[in-house]
């Protein structure tokens, strides 16, 4: 490669997005359709990056995604920054140490392309959503999904199926305080009456967290037990007034299945669910 392809090279790379940049092939595609080496064939010019992986590689290439190798070099010779951001020379690295911070940075290059992707996946996913809803809206004047804005999209064979759902976030106001109050107040008369899972259940209800959160979930089971006395109907009352919606998060979640009849498989995005 010639220095001024070199260079050239290297500019169209600052621009080249991350999710490309680790696979070759797209990578020889995606320079192509810029204009580097325009009548190369993709897979010669595949090839042609394939070969200079290495002259790449000073400069952010695909094994990288961009990520700094960390190396500082200092009159030639080649450091590392410690946690206390002194330099160290790399022979003075322990040879596990050092595949270690190579293993960590290729994971986090990864990581930030993948976290690219999906921001980018669900700027698009919106953004084809709502043209489709103009859409319906200026041919049909109809308008998709509930009041709550809970929506679902379906291929046509039946197979494949995009849900919108918007939950909201609940806090509770002052007149928790006094539902705790109420419920206290029926389980010291009933004393040995009263069931041990609804004590648990008004423990881990009121018991608040590192933040001074309270258990919502926990909140809303005693809202579902069936207790007829007077107080404890206050107490939920109590608790229904306190509920307050004070923001809301939309979700877009992905289904597949193989046939109109078989069960909806999620298409998963979550790591941790991977």
């Amino acid at each position: 490669m010639s220095d001024t392809d070199l260079t050239v090279f290297k500019d169209l790379m600052e621009t080249c997005p991350h999710d490309i940049r680790r696979q070759p092939f797209a990578w020889a595609k995606w320079m192509r359709n810029k204009g580097f080496v325009a009548r190369m064939r993709a897979d010669l010019l595949h090839q042609y990056i394939t070969d200079h992986i290495a002259q790449m590689a000073d400069w952010g290439g695909p094994d990288t995604c961009g990520i700094s190798s960390g190396i500082v070099e200092v009159h030639g010779q080649k450091h590392l920054r410690d946690a206390k951001g002194a330099l160290v020379p790399m022979s003075m690295v322990k040879a596990q140490d050092q595949l270690e911070d190579e293993t960590v940075r290729k994971i986090i290059g990864y990581a930030e392309a993948l976290s690219d992707q999906v921001t980018r996946f669900k700027e698009h996913t919106f953004n084809d959503l709502g043209d489709f809803e103009a859409v319906l809206m200026q041919d049909y004047d109809l308008k998709k999904g509930g009041a709550k804005g809970n929506k679902t999209f379906l291929s046509f064979d039946g197979c494949q199926k995009v849900q919108v759902a918007v939950a909201d976030h609940i806090d509770f106001g002052p007149q928790l305080q006094i539902a705790k109050e109420l419920i206290d107040e029926c389980l010291n008369e009933w004393a040995a009456d009263a069931r041990d899972e609804i004590r648990t259940i008004v423990t881990r209800a009121f018991n608040t967290d590192k933040a001074g959160a309270v258990n919502r979930s926990e909140i809303f089971m005693l809202l579902r037990l069936d207790i007829t006395d007077e107080r404890w109907q206050k107490a939920m009352s109590a608790i229904r007034d306190a509920m307050r919606v004070v923001g809301s998060k939309t979700y877009v979640r992905c289904y597949k299945r193989e046939t109109p009849d078989a069960a909806w498989q999620p298409i998963t995005i979550d790591l941790a669910k991977a």
